[in-house]
């Protein structure tokens, strides 16, 4: 139906633009709130009312009388009706409705892609530090940002996935220290245990083999521990390389890859830092007060201005040691390089603990003057998740030591479960992750349900097959013969699918594909319940047929565009059913 949509859009332009040339407005059809109010909705008479002083009402008259002229509508309109204030809903023929089938059939993977348009997009998640196994909510973030960017890239983006780490600092010194405390025959609990060490599990796995002298590879890094306990160095890069590599394996496990690492150590080894603050006071953007830097973020619509270096400090043999960058002053210096890249567009995902960076990121960013646009980079933000099973809340892994882990959501449950119950909702919203519900096989289970349907339809399939039927025919199906409610509502359904990819990507909500591919599994759940297959009327099974195959597609689409898969058979669908 991509054709008729787009006839019927610029038949929608010419009208408006009939009766009230130069209006500038967005013009775009909506979905009626209601079904039964017809298959597509018009506020144009609405939006130009007040602009042309007119009623309403009288103008969706007239509208309606421009858009019946329009040969599209002509074409593939079977009424337009006024409602309300002045909403004009639109019928469309069956077959403008069929039409869908064909397309679908037609393009397979690439139903619902748009052409490659060059435009170079960033997208940064997980971004976790290396020192512990990935929990939850760099599961969400894993989820979200993988989607996000196979989102971006149906739209026809250029898409880099990137993962930045901050491989140096206070964190990665107590990884170091908590190593080689063990790799002394500490543990927790221990008098001479330092008191903000790491206590999980993974700790220990990572002093035996440094003391085992291990070769660790990861994504961008190898190394072999050298075994001397008193290498506090050593251990420290050694811990790193470690983790690393177990973040990779959780990473691998989750489907999610990289096309790039950033460590945070190469902003300062680079320079970039030491450069991004002399831009900024050469810009005059910053001051001194109580021997501190300060960057004068309220110029940029900070709720006050933020300190970029810290005041000098004296140690315990009386000398002055200067000051450290705060944590946002890197991070302004990283978005420069990503702007230098080439990256038009950026998208942070993160935990909505860093709501707070985002104001003196951007700040700094326009304060040192290298171009960068107002409101760059794009941010999603998601909340935490709670973690459920047998009625209670998980809160303690003993791998990790206080916290769940990815690897553990995905060992109780499944990959494809962990990612579309973490893409389910929307990102800014907290999320109960309930590890019963995700090995539950019935319809409550929301990606069982959507799996089930896509399963359904192959077992429907194979038997058309078995019974002598081809797929390869049914795209010569006579489409017309689908008529029923259930047929109308379900290629209505499949109608939306491109229109519902460009607005989650416009949107950055991935969470809207989970949204639809549950949709579309009602519609069709719907369909199998209300009518039969495998008819003796051959043509009309072929049309049904055809159907099945379309939206067996789509499903697999919108399963593939968050990472999940869509199995030929699940335990319910194994075996023939009879309703087919």
């Amino acid at each position: 139906m991509i054709h008729v949509k787009q006839a019927l859009q610029a038949a929608l332009e010419a009208a408006v633009g009939s009766i009230a040339p130069g209006h500038g407005l967005a013009l775009a059809f909506e979905s009626p709130r209601q079904a039964a109010h017809g298959d597509l909705a018009v506020t144009a008479a609405m939006a130009l009312a007040r602009p042309l002083k007119q009623n309403p009402r009288a103008l969706a008259q007239a509208l309606v009388d421009a858009l019946k002229a329009q040969t599209a509508v002509q074409q593939w309109v079977q009424s337009l009706d006024i409602a309300g204030p002045g909403f004009i809903n639109l019928v469309l023929k069956p077959e403008a409705r069929q039409t869908v089938v064909t397309e679908v059939l037609q393009q397979g993977d690439c139903f619902g892609r748009q052409a490659i348009s060059g435009q170079r997009v960033m997208v940064e998640f997980v971004s976790a530090n290396p020192t512990g196994p990935l929990h939850v909510g760099h599961g969400r973030q894993a989820a979200l940002g993988d989607a996000l960017c196979n989102l971006l890239e149906s739209q026809g983006a250029q898409v880099q996935r990137e993962f930045y780490y901050n491989d140096a600092g206070v964190q990665i010194a107590t990884l170091a220290l908590s190593v080689q405390a063990r790799a002394h025959g500490l543990k927790p609990g221990d008098a001479q245990w330092p008191e903000a060490a790491y206590n999980g599990d993974y700790i220990a796995d990572i002093a035996r083999d440094f003391l085992a002298r291990a070769t660790v590879t990861a994504d961008d890094r190898s190394y072999t521990a050298s075994g001397n306990v008193d290498d506090l160095d050593s251990i420290r890069q050694f811990a790193v390389a470690y983790l690393r590599h177990e973040q990779d394996l959780d990473l691998q496990a989750f489907g999610v890859r990289f096309d790039h690492y950033y460590l945070e150590s190469s902003l300062y080894s680079s320079g970039r830092v030491e450069q991004a603050v002399q831009r900024l006071v050469a810009a005059g953007k910053t001051y001194e007060d109580g021997g501190a830097l300060w960057l004068r973020s309220t110029d940029y619509g900070d709720d006050k201005d933020r300190v970029m270096r810290k005041s000098a400090t004296v140690d315990a043999e009386g000398r002055e040691m200067q000051g450290g960058y705060t944590y946002f002053v890197p991070d302004v210096a990283y978005h420069i390089h990503k702007w230098e890249r080439g990256f038009a567009q950026v998208i942070n995902v993160q935990g909505s603990d860093h709501h707070g960076t985002i104001a003196r990121v951007r700040a700094g960013l326009q304060a040192a003057g290298v171009g960068i646009p107002a409101g760059w980079p794009d941010y999603v933000l998601h909340k935490m998740v709670t973690v459920m099973k047998g009625g209670q809340e998980v809160k303690i892994s003993k791998r990790a030591g206080s916290y769940v882990t990815l690897r553990d959501l995905i060992d109780w449950t499944s990959r494809d479960a962990v990612r579309f119950f973490l893409i389910s909702r929307k990102a800014d919203t907290e999320f109960t992750f309930d590890v019963d519900l995700a090995l539950q096989q019935n319809d409550e289970n929301p990606v069982f349900y959507v799996q089930y349907a896509h399963a359904r339809i192959c077992s429907v399939l194979e038997q058309y097959t078995q019974g002598g039927g081809q797929l390869s025919r049914l795209a010569d199906a006579q489409l017309s013969l689908l008529t029923a409610p259930t047929e109308t509502a379900l290629m209505l359904k499949l109608a939306q699918y491109p229109d519902m990819l460009t607005s989650a990507a416009q949107d950055l909500a991935p969470h809207d594909v989970a949204f639809y591919a549950r949709d579309l599994a009602g519609a069709f759940h719907s369909y199998y319940a209300a009518e039969r297959f495998l008819v003796s009327d051959a043509e009309l099974a072929r049309a049904r047929l055809a159907l099945l195959q379309a939206t067996r597609q789509v499903l697999a689409n919108a399963l593939a565009m968050v990472g999940v898969a869509a199995p030929q058979r699940l335990e319910r669908a194994a075996s023939a059913e009879a309703a087919a």
